[in-house]
């Protein structure tokens, strides 16, 4: 875990693009985390530029030495109630690889890191009510959630207050 580096994606590196386009198929092929449908050929050759180009996106890259192995693609919104900005974690994807080596945990403390630097009053994400190895994770880094209306397939609102 010592070689773990998180930084944001280089949208000038072909080989982060690459890196990440293919952490996205794989958690999209992925039935607990994603769909399990795959990432369609639209989507790979489109969601570089769509993130690029998004005003209020953050996408942070993990890398064990210089090999890219996990991704948090987020976006900033706001909390009407707090009236302060919010992150919203829209995807964490870590390689099976490098799973069980506290990728995940690295990535979550950045984007925390990082809402806090925007002054964000919540870090919000949604997940699948079968993916229980992330539900763990997020639990351990102080996310709360409601119940799945329709267990264990739907998905759940989880969101961590930043004081």
């Amino acid at each position: 875990m010592q070689s773990i580096r998180i930084a944001p994606l280089d949208y000038h590196s072909a080989e982060q693009r690459d890196a990440l386009v293919e952490l996205l198929a794989s958690y999209a092929d992925d039935p607990a985390a994603g769909s399990g449908d795959g990432l369609s050929s639209e989507a790979r050759a489109s969601v570089i530029a769509g993130l690029r180009d998004h005003p209020k996106s953050l996408v942070l890259m993990a890398f064990d030495g210089g090999t890219p192995v996990g991704v948090a693609v987020c976006f900033e919104g706001y909390g009407t109630f707090a009236a302060r900005p919010l992150i919203n974690l829209h995807d964490l994807v870590v390689a099976p690889t490098a799973r069980g080596r506290g990728v995940g945990g690295r990535l979550l403390e950045a984007v925390e890191a990082e809402a806090r630097r925007r002054g964000c009053c919540f870090v919000t994400l949604e997940v699948s009510g079968q993916n229980t190895g992330a539900q763990r994770l997020y639990r351990r880094h102080g996310f709360v959630g409601g119940a799945s209306i329709d267990p264990p397939h739907a998905m759940m609102f989880w969101k961590k207050p930043l004081a």
